[in-house]
């Protein structure tokens, strides 16, 4: 057996080691309670110019709390959250979970179907739904599908300039800087309004609700790039663990740090991270649009945090706006990033900005609560690699057609059992079935390589993977040679079934460029170039057989490179 003795711990950093299990035993609910008991003063978020203390978002949770119990929902039910990185995304996260709801992410930037879709998936099983979104959101899309939604019983709805001074809402609503929306009434449900409705009548005291850690507490949806989007259950213990693991490996001290994070919260590496902050007792900044990067930069500048926290595309798109590199990053200590691959050229990049060293990368998944994979935070971090698996986690590869052990330094689909995987697919035991093994591993589909240290390269997703006569091409090691070449600002690889060779694929290449480069508005010569170097540096089968130039790839709302929209 390859990876049953876990060898990769002694490349830990000294002062690391698997959590005693009942460390864990607990629920988020019991973890967050001494932040709020022994901070209530200070500030816990800081928002487009406002602080909002300790002790105000525990009135407001508890509140929250108050309002769904008052209005019929019980422990199991579910509230759906529609908001960007606000204030009142943690205030209906703490107090549903006070009243022993169950959490659900739900993306702003989704269609009204695609709304539909997920509160009707989570009310199937009878649980009732309750969803807080923005009144723009309220007025272009619930209003037209709420109908058809039975099991939708409340909506709350809010602002995201609710919480800023009176003359602030109206110059931003009056300029149109803000979006808005009219409220009405819904025939059948409840609907009521955060400020107005909510923190203007329902009691601060706490909510009496018994919370368990085998408990469900977050529905988290994941993607859905090959089907529907299927809803992981993770448990109060999954993301205890996950929590409290991060915070011990990253050497994350209580009440002494600062987080700024451009992660969406819908999306569970936003939601995790922003959790640690709270049980930690630091200060948040809040970033409503992570595309606005002259407001992150003058976050970083006026509140100096100590840790950064954004997918690769952000940190991208950071390096771009010559703002970022004139900071002050001396008080920055870690910074990571996850949810996708990020291009090595471009962490050597990111690197010689914010200080060397200070990068770390890390591999999780929704399933798996979500880090799976972290590099040292102290120790050697492998630029290029997810780092090692983490606490408590046992972690193989395995040749995805067969399931049997591939040696180290070869490819084989990375499978993850421990503490951190997640409870099954909410009312789908199929797919449960087939993503988790009965050895409780799970199978995440992405295709990695372990080195004899235990550092981990993913190549790829095993849906992405590129097979060439026979060949396999890992897409994200060639995007990582590919994107060296200096006129490529960011770029994607897929397959196209080739005509003359049924069952094999052509590469195609999706480049977009950087104006800056000589070559920018010539597109054959750029093309010829960008070939050439593709031929000097890659094997002859990953050499990209056709390239498209396009004006911006598209990404996910969350920033990942999304391949399935250049695959239509």
């Amino acid at each position: 057996m390859v990876y049953s003795d876990r060898f990769w711990k002694k490349n830990w950093d000294t002062d690391v080691e698997d959590l005693d299990p009942q460390a864990y035993e607990t629920t988020y609910v019991e973890m967050i309670r001494k932040t709020f008991e022994e901070f209530p003063d200070k500030p816990a978020f800081r928002y487009l110019g406002v602080s909002i203390t300790y002790g105000e978002i525990d009135k407001y949770a508890n509140q929250f709390a108050n309002m769904l119990i008052k209005n019929g929902f019980a422990k199991g039910d579910v509230v759906g959250i529609n908001l960007p990185n606000t204030p009142q995304y943690l205030i209906a996260l703490i107090g549903s979970l006070r009243a022993g709801c169950i959490i659900s992410g739900v993306s702003p930037l989704m269609s009204a179907d695609q709304i539909k879709y997920q509160l009707n998936d989570l009310s199937s099983t009878g649980k009732k739904v309750a969803f807080v979104t923005l009144d723009a959101i309220f007025e272009a899309h619930v209003t037209k599908i709420a109908a058809d939604v039975p099991g939708l019983k409340l909506v709350v709805v809010t602002n995201p300039v609710s919480f800023l001074p009176k003359i602030k809402q109206f110059l931003g609503k009056l300029l149109k800087k803000v979006p808005t929306g009219k409220v009405t009434p819904l025939a059948g449900k409840t609907v009521l309004e955060l400020h107005k409705d909510v923190f203007a009548k329902y009691p601060t005291t706490p909510a009496d609700v018994s919370v368990t850690p085998d408990d469900l507490g977050w529905i988290q949806y994941t993607g859905g790039t090959t089907g529907d989007p299927k809803g992981a259950m993770l448990t109060h213990r999954n993301a205890a663990h996950n929590i409290m693991s991060i915070c011990h490996w990253v050497g994350w001290e209580r009440a002494k740090g600062t987080l700024l994070s451009g992660f969406p919260m819908f999306h569970i590496a936003g939601l995790t991270v922003c959790e640690s902050a709270i049980y930690l007792g630091w200060t948040q900044v809040l970033i409503p649009n992570p595309r606005d990067t002259d407001h992150i930069c003058e976050c970083i500048e006026k509140f100096g945090p100590t840790s950064l926290v954004n997918v690769p595309s952000l940190y991208q798109m950071l390096m771009a706006n010559p703002k970022f590199g004139e900071l002050d990053h001396s008080g920055l200590g870690i910074c990571i990033s996850a949810a996708s691959p990020f291009p090595k050229e471009s962490q050597v990049e990111l690197e010689k900005i914010i200080g060397k060293g200070k990068l770390l990368e890390l591999y999780g998944m929704t399933e798996t609560s979500p880090v799976s994979t972290m590099n040292p935070a102290k120790g050697e971090k492998k630029l290029g690699t997810v780092g090692m698996p983490f606490c408590n986690t046992l972690v193989k590869l395995v040749k995805p057609e067969t399931g049997e052990e591939v040696p180290l330094g070869e490819a084989g689909e990375i499978c993850i059992a421990g503490p951190l995987v997640m409870k099954g697919y909410f009312n789908k035991p199929e797919a449960t079935e087939q993503a988790v093994d009965k050895d409780g591993y799970m199978h995440t589909g992405d295709v990695g390589i372990m080195d004899d240290q235990g550092y981990i390269q993913i190549v790829d997703r095993t849906k992405d993977m590129i097979i060439v006569g026979g060949f396999k091409v890992f897409s994200s090691k060639v995007e990582d040679i590919l994107s060296k070449h200096p006129a490529i600002a960011m770029m994607a690889l897929i397959g196209e079934p080739n005509p003359a060779r049924p069952g094999s694929e052509v590469v195609k290449a999706y480049i977009q460029v950087d104006p800056s480069h000589k070559l920018a508005g010539d597109e054959k010569a750029l093309k010829e170039d960008i070939l050439a170097f593709a031929k000097e540096h890659c094997s002859p089968y990953e050499v990209p057989k056709a390239i498209e130039i396009i004006k911006e790839i598209p990404l996910t709302p969350v920033g990942k490179v999304n391949k399935k929209v250049l695959r239509k």
